[in-house]
Protein backbone atom coordinates (compact mmCIF):
# COMPACT_ATOMS: atom_id res chain seq x y z
CA UNK A 1 0.00 0.00 0.00
CA UNK A 2 0.75 3.63 -0.86
CA UNK A 3 3.13 4.93 1.73
CA UNK A 4 2.63 8.49 1.02
CA UNK A 5 -0.41 9.60 2.23
CA UNK A 6 -1.40 10.96 5.98
CA UNK A 7 -3.54 9.49 8.55
CA UNK A 8 -5.64 11.82 10.48
CA UNK A 9 -6.57 9.68 13.44
CA UNK A 10 -3.81 8.52 16.27
CA UNK A 11 -1.04 9.16 14.14
CA UNK A 12 -0.11 12.78 14.27
CA UNK A 13 -0.45 12.81 10.69
CA UNK A 14 2.73 10.73 10.37
CA UNK A 15 3.22 8.91 6.51
CA UNK A 16 -0.04 6.02 6.25
CA UNK A 17 0.86 2.27 5.53
CA UNK A 18 -0.35 -0.66 6.03
CA UNK A 19 -0.21 -1.54 9.75
CA UNK A 20 -1.41 2.17 10.43
CA UNK A 21 -4.46 1.61 8.33
CA UNK A 22 -5.20 -2.08 10.28
CA UNK A 23 -4.34 -0.40 13.54
CA UNK A 24 -7.25 2.40 12.81
CA UNK A 25 -9.79 -0.04 11.27
CA UNK A 26 -9.37 -2.06 14.57
CA UNK A 27 -9.43 1.00 16.71
CA UNK A 28 -12.85 2.35 14.41
CA UNK A 29 -14.63 -1.18 14.54
CA UNK A 30 -13.75 -1.73 17.92
CA UNK A 31 -11.96 -5.07 17.33
CA UNK A 32 -10.29 -5.46 20.62
CA UNK A 33 -12.55 -3.11 22.61
CA UNK A 34 -14.57 -5.75 24.96
CA UNK A 35 -10.83 -7.16 25.71
CA UNK A 36 -10.18 -7.23 29.78
CA UNK A 37 -6.38 -7.18 31.34
CA UNK A 38 -5.20 -9.15 34.49
CA UNK A 39 -2.74 -6.46 34.89
CA UNK A 40 0.20 -9.11 34.03
CA UNK A 41 0.05 -12.26 31.12
CA UNK A 42 -1.90 -14.70 32.43
CA UNK A 43 -4.83 -17.10 30.64
CA UNK A 44 -8.24 -16.56 29.57
CA UNK A 45 -9.68 -17.29 33.49
CA UNK A 46 -6.95 -14.42 34.81
CA UNK A 47 -7.80 -11.75 32.10
CA UNK A 48 -11.64 -12.45 32.74
CA UNK A 49 -10.86 -11.30 36.13
CA UNK A 50 -9.52 -7.99 34.92
CA UNK A 51 -9.83 -4.95 34.33
CA UNK A 52 -10.99 -3.57 31.06
CA UNK A 53 -7.76 -2.94 29.15
CA UNK A 54 -6.80 0.43 29.63
CA UNK A 55 -4.43 -0.02 26.67
CA UNK A 56 -6.20 0.67 23.35
CA UNK A 57 -3.36 -1.64 20.90
CA UNK A 58 -0.63 -3.85 22.57
CA UNK A 59 2.45 -4.33 20.40
CA UNK A 60 5.53 -6.26 21.52
CA UNK A 61 9.06 -6.46 20.39
CA UNK A 62 10.14 -9.95 20.91
CA UNK A 63 14.36 -10.83 21.15
CA UNK A 64 15.99 -13.39 21.25
CA UNK A 65 18.70 -12.98 23.85
CA UNK A 66 21.25 -14.82 21.84
CA UNK A 67 22.96 -11.64 20.79
CA UNK A 68 23.29 -8.07 20.46
CA UNK A 69 20.40 -5.78 18.29
CA UNK A 70 21.42 -4.52 15.48
CA UNK A 71 19.92 -1.86 13.01
CA UNK A 72 16.85 -4.45 11.59
CA UNK A 73 16.00 -4.82 15.34
CA UNK A 74 16.35 -1.02 15.62
CA UNK A 75 13.47 -0.73 12.99
CA UNK A 76 10.93 -3.32 14.22
CA UNK A 77 12.17 -1.42 17.98
CA UNK A 78 10.83 1.84 16.90
CA UNK A 79 8.04 0.29 14.64
CA UNK A 80 6.39 -1.22 17.73
CA UNK A 81 7.12 0.69 20.46
CA UNK A 82 6.33 3.79 17.82
CA UNK A 83 2.90 2.86 16.51
CA UNK A 84 1.94 1.55 20.59
CA UNK A 85 3.08 5.14 21.67
CA UNK A 86 0.95 6.69 18.47
CA UNK A 87 -1.77 5.23 19.39
CA UNK A 88 -2.58 5.20 23.05
CA UNK A 89 -1.16 1.51 23.60
CA UNK A 90 1.67 -0.53 25.29
CA UNK A 91 4.40 -2.27 23.30
CA UNK A 92 5.68 -5.00 26.07
CA UNK A 93 9.31 -6.00 25.60
CA UNK A 94 9.35 -9.73 25.72
CA UNK A 95 12.56 -11.83 25.86
CA UNK A 96 11.69 -14.99 23.94
CA UNK A 97 13.93 -16.86 25.78
CA UNK A 98 12.93 -20.58 24.68
CA UNK A 99 15.68 -21.93 23.65
CA UNK A 100 18.39 -22.56 26.41
CA UNK A 101 21.34 -23.14 24.42
CA UNK A 102 22.15 -19.97 23.25
CA UNK A 103 21.02 -17.46 25.72
CA UNK A 104 23.17 -15.50 28.09
CA UNK A 105 22.38 -12.53 30.88
CA UNK A 106 24.93 -10.21 28.86
CA UNK A 107 22.62 -10.03 25.80
CA UNK A 108 19.64 -9.47 28.26
CA UNK A 109 21.68 -6.58 29.40
CA UNK A 110 22.29 -5.13 26.16
CA UNK A 111 19.13 -5.24 25.06
CA UNK A 112 17.34 -3.80 27.60
CA UNK A 113 19.97 -1.04 27.16
CA UNK A 114 19.35 -0.23 24.20
CA UNK A 115 16.11 -0.13 23.51
CA UNK A 116 15.91 2.48 26.21
CA UNK A 117 18.55 4.42 24.66
CA UNK A 118 16.51 4.23 21.17
CA UNK A 119 13.89 6.02 23.36
CA UNK A 120 11.41 3.75 24.15
CA UNK A 121 10.11 2.34 27.81
CA UNK A 122 7.69 -0.71 28.40
CA UNK A 123 6.52 0.46 31.53
CA UNK A 124 2.67 2.31 30.52
CA UNK A 125 -0.24 2.56 32.70
CA UNK A 126 0.80 1.75 35.61
CA UNK A 127 2.49 -1.95 34.72
CA UNK A 128 6.48 -2.89 34.17
CA UNK A 129 6.11 -5.25 30.91
CA UNK A 130 9.01 -6.66 30.27
CA UNK A 131 8.51 -10.23 30.58
CA UNK A 132 10.54 -13.61 30.00
CA UNK A 133 8.79 -16.42 27.60
CA UNK A 134 10.76 -18.88 29.46
CA UNK A 135 8.20 -17.57 32.82
CA UNK A 136 5.35 -19.17 30.66
CA UNK A 137 6.89 -22.59 30.71
CA UNK A 138 3.89 -23.99 33.06
CA UNK A 139 1.29 -22.81 30.46
CA UNK A 140 2.79 -24.10 27.59
CA UNK A 141 3.08 -27.74 29.16
CA UNK A 142 -0.51 -27.13 29.75
CA UNK A 143 -1.70 -25.88 26.36
CA UNK A 144 0.34 -29.11 25.26
CA UNK A 145 -1.48 -30.87 27.29
CA UNK A 146 -5.01 -29.93 26.53
CA UNK A 147 -4.40 -30.17 22.44
CA UNK A 148 -2.98 -34.16 23.21
CA UNK A 149 -6.57 -34.68 25.22
CA UNK A 150 -8.44 -33.05 22.38
CA UNK A 151 -6.29 -35.45 19.81
CA UNK A 152 -4.72 -32.47 18.39
CA UNK A 153 -1.09 -33.84 19.34
CA UNK A 154 0.77 -37.04 19.37
CA UNK A 155 4.21 -37.83 20.63
CA UNK A 156 6.31 -39.13 17.74
CA UNK A 157 9.47 -41.48 17.82
CA UNK A 158 10.49 -41.41 14.21
CA UNK A 159 14.14 -40.57 13.73
CA UNK A 160 15.25 -36.85 12.42
CA UNK A 161 15.98 -39.07 9.47
CA UNK A 162 12.46 -40.80 9.06
CA UNK A 163 10.87 -37.46 9.77
CA UNK A 164 12.39 -35.24 7.49
CA UNK A 165 12.01 -38.01 4.55
CA UNK A 166 8.21 -38.86 5.93
CA UNK A 167 7.39 -35.04 5.70
CA UNK A 168 7.31 -34.98 1.62
CA UNK A 169 8.27 -31.43 -0.70
CA UNK A 170 6.31 -29.02 -2.09
CA UNK A 171 5.61 -31.96 -5.11
CA UNK A 172 4.56 -34.59 -3.03
CA UNK A 173 2.01 -34.99 0.14
CA UNK A 174 3.90 -36.27 3.52
CA UNK A 175 3.60 -39.48 4.86
CA UNK A 176 1.59 -40.32 8.00
CA UNK A 177 4.12 -41.19 10.79
CA UNK A 178 3.34 -45.12 12.77
CA UNK A 179 2.77 -43.02 15.78
CA UNK A 180 0.08 -40.37 14.69
CA UNK A 181 -2.89 -42.91 15.60
CA UNK A 182 -2.33 -43.21 18.90
CA UNK A 183 -4.98 -42.31 21.64
CA UNK A 184 -4.87 -39.00 23.80
CA UNK A 185 -4.29 -41.58 26.74
CA UNK A 186 -0.91 -43.25 24.92
CA UNK A 187 -0.01 -39.68 24.03
CA UNK A 188 -0.50 -38.27 27.11
CA UNK A 189 1.39 -40.79 28.66
CA UNK A 190 4.19 -41.04 26.74
CA UNK A 191 4.78 -36.88 26.68
CA UNK A 192 4.62 -37.12 30.64
CA UNK A 193 7.59 -39.50 30.35
CA UNK A 194 9.74 -37.44 28.75
CA UNK A 195 8.93 -34.51 30.71
CA UNK A 196 9.91 -36.38 33.34
CA UNK A 197 13.50 -37.43 31.74
CA UNK A 198 13.00 -40.71 31.07
CA UNK A 199 13.41 -40.34 27.13
CA UNK A 200 17.20 -39.46 25.78
CA UNK A 201 17.66 -36.26 23.82
CA UNK A 202 16.37 -36.81 20.14
CA UNK A 203 14.00 -39.49 20.65
CA UNK A 204 11.00 -38.46 20.27
CA UNK A 205 8.98 -35.37 19.91
CA UNK A 206 5.53 -33.64 20.03
CA UNK A 207 3.91 -32.78 16.87
CA UNK A 208 0.55 -31.15 16.51
CA UNK A 209 -1.69 -33.02 14.42
CA UNK A 210 -2.96 -31.41 11.38
CA UNK A 211 -2.03 -32.41 7.98
CA UNK A 212 0.74 -34.40 6.08
CA UNK A 213 -0.73 -33.26 2.92
CA UNK A 214 -1.22 -29.99 3.23
CA UNK A 215 0.23 -27.31 0.63
CA UNK A 216 2.08 -25.53 3.16
CA UNK A 217 4.98 -27.50 4.60
CA UNK A 218 4.77 -25.97 7.62
CA UNK A 219 1.48 -27.60 8.52
CA UNK A 220 2.42 -30.62 8.13
CA UNK A 221 2.31 -31.68 11.42
CA UNK A 222 4.76 -29.62 13.28
CA UNK A 223 7.08 -30.46 16.18
CA UNK A 224 5.11 -28.36 19.39
CA UNK A 225 7.92 -29.62 22.16
CA UNK A 226 11.51 -31.53 21.62
CA UNK A 227 13.58 -33.60 24.40
CA UNK A 228 16.99 -30.99 24.98
CA UNK A 229 18.65 -31.39 28.35
CA UNK A 230 20.73 -27.93 29.09
CA UNK A 231 20.42 -25.77 31.65
CA UNK A 232 18.33 -22.76 31.22
CA UNK A 233 19.03 -19.16 31.70
CA UNK A 234 16.16 -18.30 33.84
CA UNK A 235 15.18 -21.63 34.84
CA UNK A 236 17.66 -23.86 35.51
CA UNK A 237 17.44 -27.52 35.04
CA UNK A 238 13.68 -27.46 35.94
CA UNK A 239 12.61 -28.52 32.17
CA UNK A 240 14.37 -31.38 30.01
CA UNK A 241 11.74 -30.41 27.26
CA UNK A 242 11.75 -27.09 25.64
CA UNK A 243 8.32 -25.64 23.55
CA UNK A 244 9.73 -25.08 19.67
CA UNK A 245 9.54 -21.30 18.83
CA UNK A 246 6.50 -21.09 16.54
CA UNK A 247 4.26 -23.00 19.12
CA UNK A 248 5.70 -20.94 22.33
CA UNK A 249 5.53 -17.65 20.15
CA UNK A 250 1.87 -17.07 19.39
CA UNK A 251 1.11 -18.20 23.01
CA UNK A 252 3.24 -15.73 24.40
CA UNK A 253 1.64 -12.80 22.48
CA UNK A 254 -2.08 -14.22 23.73
CA UNK A 255 -0.45 -14.84 27.16
CA UNK A 256 0.35 -10.97 27.25
CA UNK A 257 -3.09 -9.77 25.80
CA UNK A 258 -1.18 -8.54 22.56
CA UNK A 259 -3.66 -7.15 19.60
CA UNK A 260 -0.70 -6.59 16.94
CA UNK A 261 1.41 -9.04 17.04
CA UNK A 262 4.12 -7.32 14.10
CA UNK A 263 6.98 -9.24 12.98
CA UNK A 264 8.82 -9.61 9.62
CA UNK A 265 8.07 -11.38 6.36
CA UNK A 266 10.46 -14.76 6.83
CA UNK A 267 7.18 -15.47 9.61
CA UNK A 268 4.08 -14.81 6.82
CA UNK A 269 4.28 -18.68 6.24
CA UNK A 270 3.97 -19.64 10.02
CA UNK A 271 1.33 -17.46 10.40
CA UNK A 272 -1.43 -20.04 9.51
CA UNK A 273 0.08 -21.85 12.24
CA UNK A 274 -0.14 -19.28 14.74
CA UNK A 275 -3.76 -18.71 13.98
CA UNK A 276 -4.04 -22.79 14.54
CA UNK A 277 -2.54 -22.90 17.72
CA UNK A 278 -4.93 -19.74 18.75
CA UNK A 279 -8.08 -21.03 17.99
CA UNK A 280 -7.60 -24.62 19.71
CA UNK A 281 -6.30 -23.17 22.50
CA UNK A 282 -9.21 -20.69 22.98
CA UNK A 283 -11.92 -22.71 21.95
CA UNK A 284 -10.58 -24.92 24.73
CA UNK A 285 -10.90 -22.19 26.92
CA UNK A 286 -7.43 -21.71 27.83
CA UNK A 287 -6.83 -18.58 26.12
CA UNK A 288 -8.97 -15.60 25.97
CA UNK A 289 -10.59 -14.11 23.05
CA UNK A 290 -10.41 -11.71 21.08
CA UNK A 291 -6.92 -13.28 20.36
CA UNK A 292 -3.82 -11.98 18.68
CA UNK A 293 -3.39 -11.42 15.02
CA UNK A 294 -0.07 -11.95 13.18
CA UNK A 295 0.70 -9.19 10.62
CA UNK A 296 3.96 -9.38 8.56
CA UNK A 297 6.48 -6.52 6.76
CA UNK A 298 9.45 -6.86 5.00
CA UNK A 299 12.54 -6.56 6.95
CA UNK A 300 15.12 -3.50 6.56
CA UNK A 301 17.98 -4.46 4.30
CA UNK A 302 21.19 -2.43 4.12
CA UNK A 303 23.76 -2.54 2.12
CA UNK A 304 27.40 -2.80 3.15
CA UNK A 305 26.49 -5.33 5.71
CA UNK A 306 25.92 -8.13 7.30
CA UNK A 307 22.84 -9.02 10.16
CA UNK A 308 22.98 -12.51 10.43
CA UNK A 309 23.91 -12.88 14.39
CA UNK A 310 26.20 -15.93 13.01
CA UNK A 311 27.91 -14.07 11.23
CA UNK A 312 28.20 -10.80 12.94
CA UNK A 313 29.43 -13.49 15.81
CA UNK A 314 32.22 -15.20 13.65
CA UNK A 315 33.68 -11.09 12.58
CA UNK A 316 34.22 -10.28 16.36
CA UNK A 317 35.25 -14.19 17.46
CA UNK A 318 37.98 -13.94 14.81
CA UNK A 319 38.75 -10.37 15.60
CA UNK A 320 38.22 -8.99 12.32
CA UNK A 321 36.82 -6.27 14.15
CA UNK A 322 37.36 -5.13 17.86
CA UNK A 323 34.15 -6.62 19.53
CA UNK A 324 30.52 -5.94 19.54
CA UNK A 325 30.50 -2.29 20.04
CA UNK A 326 33.51 -2.35 16.91
CA UNK A 327 31.65 1.15 15.45
CA UNK A 328 32.01 -0.68 11.86
CA UNK A 329 29.30 -3.19 12.94
CA UNK A 330 25.39 -2.44 12.50
CA UNK A 331 25.27 -3.80 15.98
CA UNK A 332 23.31 -0.86 17.94
CA UNK A 333 25.93 -0.79 20.74
CA UNK A 334 28.15 -0.13 17.46
CA UNK A 335 26.54 2.49 16.06
CA UNK A 336 25.96 3.86 19.17
CA UNK A 337 30.15 3.92 19.71
CA UNK A 338 30.29 5.48 16.23
CA UNK A 339 28.16 8.86 16.84
CA UNK A 340 25.02 7.89 15.67
CA UNK A 341 22.16 9.03 17.37
CA UNK A 342 18.60 7.50 18.51
CA UNK A 343 16.95 10.35 16.31
CA UNK A 344 19.24 9.13 13.20
CA UNK A 345 17.74 5.63 13.47
CA UNK A 346 13.99 6.43 14.24
CA UNK A 347 14.44 9.27 11.54
CA UNK A 348 15.80 5.84 8.90
CA UNK A 349 12.88 3.78 10.55
CA UNK A 350 10.71 6.17 9.58
CA UNK A 351 12.03 7.20 5.62
CA UNK A 352 12.39 3.20 5.52
CA UNK A 353 8.64 2.77 5.58
CA UNK A 354 6.40 0.15 6.19
CA UNK A 355 5.46 -2.60 3.21
CA UNK A 356 5.17 -5.88 2.00
CA UNK A 357 7.25 -5.63 -0.97
CA UNK A 358 11.31 -6.17 0.22
CA UNK A 359 14.32 -4.81 -1.18
CA UNK A 360 17.74 -3.12 -0.35
CA UNK A 361 17.84 0.37 1.19
CA UNK A 362 21.89 2.39 0.23
CA UNK A 363 24.13 2.78 3.28
CA UNK A 364 23.90 6.26 2.67
CA UNK A 365 20.33 6.16 3.81
CA UNK A 366 21.80 5.92 7.08
CA UNK A 367 24.33 8.85 6.85
CA UNK A 368 22.19 11.10 5.16
CA UNK A 369 19.66 10.30 8.52
CA UNK A 370 22.71 10.84 10.75
CA UNK A 371 23.74 14.35 8.60
CA UNK A 372 20.06 15.46 8.87
CA UNK A 373 19.52 15.17 12.24
CA UNK A 374 23.04 16.17 13.73
CA UNK A 375 23.19 18.98 11.10
CA UNK A 376 21.10 21.33 13.88
CA UNK A 377 22.33 20.21 16.98
CA UNK A 378 26.77 19.32 16.90
CA UNK A 379 28.73 22.35 17.82
CA UNK A 380 31.25 23.21 15.12
CA UNK A 381 35.19 22.59 15.74
CA UNK A 382 38.20 22.93 14.15
CA UNK A 383 40.83 20.07 13.94
CA UNK A 384 43.42 19.44 11.75
CA UNK A 385 44.01 15.57 10.88
CA UNK A 386 47.14 15.33 8.87
CA UNK A 387 48.95 18.15 10.07
CA UNK A 388 51.78 19.95 8.70
CA UNK A 389 53.28 23.38 10.74
CA UNK A 390 52.37 26.54 8.78
CA UNK A 391 55.15 29.53 9.77
CA UNK A 392 53.95 33.05 9.81
CA UNK A 393 57.33 34.48 9.26
CA UNK A 394 56.20 38.37 9.47
CA UNK A 395 54.34 37.45 12.68
CA UNK A 396 56.04 39.67 15.03
CA UNK A 397 56.19 42.47 12.83
CA UNK A 398 52.49 42.04 12.65
CA UNK A 399 51.25 41.90 15.99
CA UNK A 400 54.64 43.46 17.63
CA UNK A 401 55.87 39.75 19.33
CA UNK A 402 56.41 36.50 17.90
CA UNK A 403 54.69 35.03 21.34
CA UNK A 404 51.72 37.41 20.67
CA UNK A 405 48.58 35.23 20.91
CA UNK A 406 45.90 37.14 18.62
CA UNK A 407 42.16 36.54 19.61
CA UNK A 408 40.08 35.07 17.72
CA UNK A 409 36.96 33.19 17.93
CA UNK A 410 33.80 31.03 15.90
CA UNK A 411 30.05 30.04 16.19
CA UNK A 412 29.31 27.20 18.35
CA UNK A 413 27.25 26.56 15.23
CA UNK A 414 26.47 29.42 12.76
CA UNK A 415 23.04 29.19 11.96
CA UNK A 416 22.34 29.70 16.18
CA UNK A 417 23.93 32.63 17.94
CA UNK A 418 22.34 32.45 20.93
CA UNK A 419 24.66 29.34 21.66
CA UNK A 420 27.63 31.90 21.74
CA UNK A 421 31.14 31.88 20.74
CA UNK A 422 34.15 29.91 21.02
CA UNK A 423 37.37 31.32 21.74
CA UNK A 424 40.99 30.27 20.69
CA UNK A 425 43.78 32.45 19.35
CA UNK A 426 46.21 32.75 16.47
CA UNK A 427 49.73 32.43 16.82
CA UNK A 428 53.33 32.41 14.97
CA UNK A 429 52.40 28.54 14.00
CA UNK A 430 49.69 26.43 13.27
CA UNK A 431 48.71 23.25 12.14
CA UNK A 432 46.97 22.95 8.69
CA UNK A 433 46.00 19.80 6.69
CA UNK A 434 49.27 18.68 4.58
CA UNK A 435 46.60 18.56 1.58
CA UNK A 436 46.35 22.35 1.95
CA UNK A 437 49.80 23.36 0.72
CA UNK A 438 51.38 22.14 -3.07
CA UNK A 439 54.25 23.42 -4.19
CA UNK A 440 53.31 22.97 -7.90
CA UNK A 441 49.09 23.66 -7.52
CA UNK A 442 47.10 21.81 -9.91
CA UNK A 443 43.71 23.45 -12.13
CA UNK A 444 41.53 25.03 -9.74
CA UNK A 445 43.56 24.57 -6.72
CA UNK A 446 42.77 27.49 -4.49
CA UNK A 447 45.21 26.52 -1.38
CA UNK A 448 48.24 27.60 -0.48
CA UNK A 449 51.12 27.47 -2.95
CA UNK A 450 53.95 29.81 -3.26
CA UNK A 451 52.77 33.31 -4.26
CA UNK A 452 48.90 32.62 -3.68
CA UNK A 453 46.91 34.66 -0.70
CA UNK A 454 44.41 32.20 1.08
CA UNK A 455 42.12 32.78 4.75
CA UNK A 456 42.78 31.07 7.56
CA UNK A 457 39.31 30.58 8.57
CA UNK A 458 38.22 33.38 11.64
CA UNK A 459 41.40 34.73 11.15
CA UNK A 460 43.64 36.65 8.57
CA UNK A 461 44.68 36.62 4.87
CA UNK A 462 48.08 35.14 4.13
CA UNK A 463 50.30 34.49 1.34
CA UNK A 464 52.12 31.80 0.46
CA UNK A 465 55.96 31.99 0.44
CA UNK A 466 57.34 28.34 0.27
CA UNK A 467 57.98 25.24 2.59
CA UNK A 468 60.52 23.98 4.52
CA UNK A 469 61.74 20.10 3.63
CA UNK A 470 63.85 17.49 5.70
CA UNK A 471 66.62 15.39 3.93
CA UNK A 472 64.02 12.87 2.46
CA UNK A 473 61.92 15.80 0.18
CA UNK A 474 59.43 15.53 2.73
CA UNK A 475 57.97 19.40 3.79
CA UNK A 476 57.99 19.87 7.26
CA UNK A 477 56.98 23.41 7.12
CA UNK A 478 54.92 25.71 5.09
CA UNK A 479 55.86 29.20 4.85
CA UNK A 480 53.69 32.25 4.46
CA UNK A 481 53.24 35.87 5.52
CA UNK A 482 50.27 38.20 7.46
CA UNK A 483 48.62 40.25 5.03
CA UNK A 484 47.76 42.80 8.27
CA UNK A 485 44.51 44.44 9.02
CA UNK A 486 42.47 41.24 7.19
CA UNK A 487 41.48 39.95 10.28
CA UNK A 488 37.89 38.18 9.63
CA UNK A 489 34.93 40.28 11.48
CA UNK A 490 37.05 43.37 11.45
CA UNK A 491 36.32 46.36 8.45
CA UNK A 492 39.37 45.44 6.60
CA UNK A 493 38.30 41.63 6.61
CA UNK A 494 36.92 41.79 2.80
CA UNK A 495 40.23 44.16 1.63
CA UNK A 496 41.90 41.04 0.48
CA UNK A 497 39.50 38.55 -2.10
CA UNK A 498 41.09 35.22 -1.75
CA UNK A 499 39.07 31.91 -2.77
CA UNK A 500 40.94 29.27 -0.40
CA UNK A 501 39.91 29.32 3.13
CA UNK A 502 42.01 27.49 5.18
CA UNK A 503 40.95 25.60 8.71
CA UNK A 504 43.78 25.51 11.67
CA UNK A 505 44.49 25.06 15.11
CA UNK A 506 47.73 26.92 16.97
CA UNK A 507 50.28 24.78 17.64
CA UNK A 508 50.73 26.95 21.19
CA UNK A 509 47.34 25.33 22.66
CA UNK A 510 45.97 22.59 20.09
CA UNK A 511 44.83 19.78 21.92
CA UNK A 512 46.62 16.12 20.85
CA UNK A 513 43.50 13.50 19.71
CA UNK A 514 43.81 10.25 18.41
CA UNK A 515 41.05 9.94 15.28
CA UNK A 516 39.98 6.80 14.18
CA UNK A 517 38.55 6.73 10.44
CA UNK A 518 35.73 4.39 9.55
CA UNK A 519 34.39 3.52 6.37
CA UNK A 520 32.04 0.91 5.32
CA UNK A 521 33.21 -2.73 6.57
CA UNK A 522 32.58 -4.72 3.53
CA UNK A 523 33.53 -3.04 -0.54
CA UNK A 524 30.35 -4.99 -2.36
CA UNK A 525 26.76 -3.50 -1.77
CA UNK A 526 25.93 -7.23 -0.37
CA UNK A 527 28.65 -8.82 0.77
CA UNK A 528 26.72 -12.38 1.27
CA UNK A 529 24.37 -12.50 -1.66
CA UNK A 530 24.67 -15.49 -3.60
CA UNK A 531 26.93 -17.83 -1.44
CA UNK A 532 29.85 -15.00 -1.72
CA UNK A 533 32.38 -16.07 1.76
CA UNK A 534 31.50 -12.35 3.20
CA UNK A 535 35.26 -12.26 4.75
CA UNK A 536 36.76 -11.69 1.37
CA UNK A 537 35.19 -8.43 0.72
CA UNK A 538 36.73 -6.74 3.85
CA UNK A 539 37.39 -3.23 3.61
CA UNK A 540 41.11 -3.51 4.71
CA UNK A 541 40.51 0.69 5.11
CA UNK A 542 37.66 0.15 6.77
CA UNK A 543 39.30 1.30 10.04
CA UNK A 544 42.56 4.13 10.08
CA UNK A 545 43.75 5.54 13.37
CA UNK A 546 45.41 9.01 12.83
CA UNK A 547 47.13 11.52 15.13
CA UNK A 548 45.35 15.04 14.92
CA UNK A 549 45.30 18.11 16.36
CA UNK A 550 41.97 19.94 17.91
CA UNK A 551 41.25 22.93 18.83
CA UNK A 552 41.87 23.73 22.56
CA UNK A 553 37.91 24.06 23.69
CA UNK A 554 37.55 19.90 22.81
CA UNK A 555 40.34 19.02 25.59
CA UNK A 556 37.11 18.79 28.40
CA UNK A 557 34.86 16.52 25.77
CA UNK A 558 33.32 13.80 27.59
CA UNK A 559 32.72 10.36 26.14
CA UNK A 560 29.39 10.05 23.34
CA UNK A 561 29.71 14.45 22.98
CA UNK A 562 29.54 14.94 19.55
CA UNK A 563 30.75 17.68 16.90
CA UNK A 564 30.90 18.44 13.52
CA UNK A 565 34.80 18.76 12.69
CA UNK A 566 34.77 22.04 9.58
CA UNK A 567 35.49 20.45 6.55
CA UNK A 568 35.78 16.90 7.86
CA UNK A 569 32.40 15.88 8.84
CA UNK A 570 30.84 14.73 12.17
CA UNK A 571 32.83 13.15 15.19
CA UNK A 572 32.11 11.47 18.76
CA UNK A 573 34.09 11.19 20.96
CA UNK A 574 34.64 7.67 22.02
CA UNK A 575 32.63 6.45 24.69
CA UNK A 576 34.71 4.59 26.55
CA UNK A 577 38.37 5.38 25.19
CA UNK A 578 38.32 9.17 25.25
CA UNK A 579 39.26 11.00 28.56
CA UNK A 580 40.35 14.27 29.14
CA UNK A 581 44.06 13.67 28.65
CA UNK A 582 43.93 11.21 26.07
CA UNK A 583 40.79 12.44 23.48
CA UNK A 584 39.67 10.19 20.99
CA UNK A 585 37.14 10.68 18.96
CA UNK A 586 35.24 8.52 16.37
CA UNK A 587 34.50 9.67 12.55
CA UNK A 588 30.40 8.87 12.04
CA UNK A 589 29.86 9.89 8.67
CA UNK A 590 31.36 12.56 6.42
CA UNK A 591 29.83 15.88 5.72
CA UNK A 592 28.59 14.27 1.80
CA UNK A 593 28.25 10.85 0.45
CA UNK A 594 32.24 10.39 -0.66
CA UNK A 595 31.85 6.57 -1.70
CA UNK A 596 30.07 6.92 -4.58
CA UNK A 597 33.59 8.45 -5.77
CA UNK A 598 35.82 5.90 -4.85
Amino acid sequence: MSDDKSTSTGADHKPSNFLRQIIERDLSQGTYASRRFGGSPGDAAHHAAGQPDPARIRTRFPPEPNGYLHIGHAKSICLNFGLAREYGGACHLRFDDTNPEKEEQEYVDSIRDSVQWLGFDWHSFGDDNLYHASNYFDFMYRGAEALIGAGLAYVDEQTAEEMRANRGDFGHPGVDSPFRGRTPEENLARFREMRDGKHPDGSMVLRAKIDMASPNINLRDPAIYRIRRATHHNTGDTWCIYPMYTYAHPIEDALENITHSICTLEFEDQRPFYDWVLDHLCELGLLSQPRPHQYEFARLNLTYIVTSKRKLRQLVADKHVDGWDDPRLPTIVGLRRRGYTPESLQLLAERSGVSKAGGWLDYSSLEIALRDDLDAKAPRASAVLDPVKLKLTNFAEVFGSESHQEPAHAPVHPAHPERGHRDFVLTNEVWIEREDFLEVPVKGYHRLYPGNKARLKYGYVIECTGCEKDADGRITAVLATVVPDTKSGTPGADAVKVKGVITWVSVATGVPAEVRLFDRLFTVPQPDAGGTDFLTVLNPDSKKVVQAVVESPLAQAQGDDKFQFERHGYFVADRHDSQPGKLVFNRTTTLKDTWAAK
